[in-house]
């Protein structure tokens, strides 16, 4: 239910701002207006607006598909304060994903980014921890890829790509998003690397 309300508010807000230029500006994450006018809310609200209705529909998507799986093993795992933790977890993995741009980009002013593709990154990969052995479809590829070999795959992907710096895609949220998304389930409870060996092997 709860990746359901956030994709429906995602979706609204993104919707809107394809026609309100300056509602778009203001939620838009800004380097330069982070750091030197502290627009803080910015580390927050660029996850609600997106580049146009592909970046929208993908990023969605995939957290439909992903979301349900987290959220379910955080009722599981941490009982009536899954729901809580969940949120927690998706809101600051917005913050974390974007740290590593903020403080490279802080002075350039040309420089800004949008969607909730870092947060959705951690979803992923949470999902992954819990599920590593679930099949991930990748583009074009007719057959499913097992998680445990995508996440490695993913992870240096990223890492080139954000080196690289040849396209308009925040890599290097992607690469940070997907880290906190293992870190931020195994720091609240350790034994569920157990599990992630288990279902390894399993």
């Amino acid at each position: 239910m709860i990746t359901i309300i956030i994709i429906v508010v995602t979706a609204v807000v993104s919707v809107i701002c394809f026609s309100q230029a300056g509602l778009f500006e203001t939620l838009k994450f800004s380097a330069y207006d982070v750091w030197h006018r502290r627009q803080w809310h910015q580390m927050l609200t660029y996850g609600l607006v997106h580049g146009g209705w592909g970046h929208l529909l993908f990023n969605m998507i995939t957290l439909y598909c992903f979301g349900r799986i987290v959220e379910q093993y955080f009722g599981a795992a941490f009982g009536d304060k899954g729901p809580v933790l969940y949120v927690v977890f998706y809101v600051t993995a917005l913050i974390v994903s974007t740290i590593g741009d903020l403080i490279k980009f802080r002075d350039n002013p040309s420089y800004s980014a949008v969607g909730a593709s870092g947060a959705v990154s951690a979803i992923l990969f949470a999902a992954i921890l819990f599920e590593p052995r679930m099949g991930i479809y990748i583009y074009l590829i007719p057959i499913p890829v097992p998680a445990y070999i995508f996440a490695p795959l993913y992870l240096v992907y990223c890492i080139i790509m954000a080196r690289k710096n040849v396209d308009n895609i925040g890599h290097s949220a992607h690469f940070w998003g997907a880290v906190y998304g293992l870190l931020f389930p195994l720091l609240l409870r350790p034994d569920i690397f157990t599990h992630f060996l288990n279902q390894l092997h399993g």
